[in-house]
């Protein structure tokens, strides 16, 4: 006899009703970003419901991000490719499509095909394919960080890789060298925020270029200097309009037009001691987040002093960073604040809008990406395909191996876990053969989204990397993948189609584990909606 022991609105789904509700989920994931993967993927829009805003895109967090989901392994999957674009930037779609796959040979093992496979079965199945398809990729992998100019071809070549497969694909020569210099210039470091990326609407995208130091998407004053050498910056976050009453309701009574004159006198008063104390820290450049008001930037202008305003918070925090100064809301010790330094400070046009450049700041990585585009969409995704590309390159520069893409290593894998299935005993041998059919469709899928014959594509490549398995790692064999252009299997070192080896490592490690997650499941409870209270 079954009790309910549940509220009335709280549901209960168990054993294979709920299994069954994950892999549905999980799979459908997979089928709405798999049409996005690859150098001949389609774009997805996404409309909001709201504002009507649209995105064209075919970034696979960028996808899973703004769909509203219900089902909670549709939400498993949708947090892997969070994770997987905070830690390399790129793989985004590859790590959604290969769980929802490893999850789809799960179901038929599990619950179909009359195999009735234990779920802690095919996890043990799945964890030494695992470790055996990490180990082949960590065979495979090369490493040039010892010869500067073959390792800034790999980082050239893995920036055209990631490229292909975006808006920026028609152009990838021109902006992999672009990103590979914007990273080469951190020195090592993975912190973008030295990398500044404006967006400006008009031109076309080869219009784009990289410029050294750092810009503001501000205009000067009207008044003051239009330029500035050797500046001393201060940048600050204060109020500098005049300063009234400002507690909420508060007011002030005065019984003639002579008092009310001196209250106004008393503000200008107070607002050029501020000035003062501002310009008694032996600036030449004031730049701060809030509005500066026409009477404190006469004052300013009097002292030569260059004064930016409503430089925006992001704005005020970058370039805190890049001239390594301080921000600061007091101005009672001059003593103790240090001024942010650069060589210039210019009006530069770019389109039709001015901005101000700053050349020479005293964080020489720091470098400012200025995007072109004919619509905003246009634009909105070359940054998009940018920042993956940027993410992937500074992640590689740390991890400096590199892997074979097209397809290579996804095959390598699958052929070193079939391997391993025929050593392996008992039904665990049917997960570790499922894993190999699951790794094998990534090539599968990327010949399905050319249009070309996927099964005679992927069962030739298969061969030549069994063949190459036989001759060593190195061998042309190992080296074959899927050439996208013909529609053939080349040799992806001669084509230069390589990745980086932390993004392929993280996405089999992300998808395996979370293909884990989600078989262990037997029961799903969903607890009673709130309900709103009558006021």
């Amino acid at each position: 006899m079954s009790i309910n022991i549940f509220s009335q609105e709280a549901t209960e789904e168990r054993s294979e009703s709920a299994r069954l509700s994950s892999f549905v989920g999980a799979m459908a994931i997979g089928d709405v970003v798999k049409t996005t993967l690859g150098p001949k993927g389609m774009n997805k829009i996404l409309q909001s419901a709201s504002t009507g805003e649209i995105q064209i895109t075919n970034d696979g967090a960028t996808i899973l991000k703004s769909i509203q989901l219900d089902n909670p392994a549709a939400k498993v999957l949708v947090n892997i490719s969070k994770v997987q674009d905070d830690e390399v930037g790129d793989g985004t779609t590859s790590v959604c499509v290969l769980a929802s796959e490893l999850l789809r040979e799960a179901e038929k093992l599990v619950g179909g095909d009359g195999h009735h496979v234990h779920p802690q079965t095919v996890v043990e199945g799945f964890r030494l394919a695992s470790k055996e398809s990490l180990r082949a990729l960590e065979g495979a992998a090369v490493d040039n960080s010892g010869d500067k100019d073959a390792f800034r071809k790999d980082l050239v070549n893995i920036a055209r890789t990631t490229l292909s497969s975006k808006v920026l694909s028609q152009d990838k020569d021109y902006f992999a060298n672009l990103a590979v210099d914007a990273v080469l210039r951190l020195q090592g470091s993975t912190d973008l925020d030295h990398i500044q990326i404006i967006k400006k609407v008009g031109g076309k995208l080869t219009d784009s270029y990289l410029d050294e130091g750092f810009i503001l998407d501000k205009t000067l004053p009207a008044s003051g200097p239009r330029r500035m050498e050797k500046a001393k910056i201060l940048i600050s976050n204060t109020s500098m309009d005049t300063d009234k009453i400002k507690v909420f309701g508060a007011r002030v009574k005065v019984d003639g037009t002579g008092k009310l004159a001196d209250l106004e006198r008393a503000e200008k008063d107070k607002m050029k001691a501020k000035v003062a104390a501002i310009a008694a820290h032996g600036i030449n450049v004031f730049v701060n987040r809030q509005l500066v008001y026409n009477y404190p930037e006469s004052l300013f202008a009097e002292a030569g002093i260059m004064c930016i305003e409503h430089a925006d918070f992001e704005g005020v925090e970058r370039l805190s960073l890049v001239t390594g100064g301080e921000i600061v809301s007091t101005f009672d010790r001059p003593d103790l604040v240090k001024l942010g330094t650069c060589e210039l400070i210019e009006e530069i046009m770019i389109g039709e809008d001015k901005l101000l450049k700053f050349s020479g700041v005293s964080a020489g990585q720091a470098c400012t990406v200025v995007l072109r585009g004919s619509t905003t969409q246009m634009v909105d995704e070359a940054e998009r395909s940018l920042h993956d590309a940027l993410s992937v390159l500074s992640q590689t520069v740390q991890e400096t191996r590199t892997v074979l893409g097209g397809g290579c290593s996804e095959m390598l894998m699958a052929c070193a876990v079939e391997t391993l299935g025929k050593k392996v005993e008992g039904k665990k041998a049917l997960a570790v053969e499922a894993f190999a059919r699951a790794l094998r469709m990534i090539p599968m899928i990327l010949a399905d989204n050319a249009g070309w014959d996927s099964s005679d594509l992927v069962a030739r490549l298969r061969k030549k990397h069994f063949e190459g398995a036989d001759e060593g790692v190195g061998s042309k064999g190992s080296q074959a993948g899927l050439d996208m252009e013909i529609g053939d299997i080349g040799d992806m070192r001669e084509l230069g189609i390589t990745e980086s080896y932390k993004l392929k490592r993280q996405v089999v490690l992300s998808a395996s584990e979370a293909a884990e997650m989600i078989l262990r499941v037997d029961t799903i409870l969903r607890s009673t909606p709130r309900k709103r209270e009558r006021m």
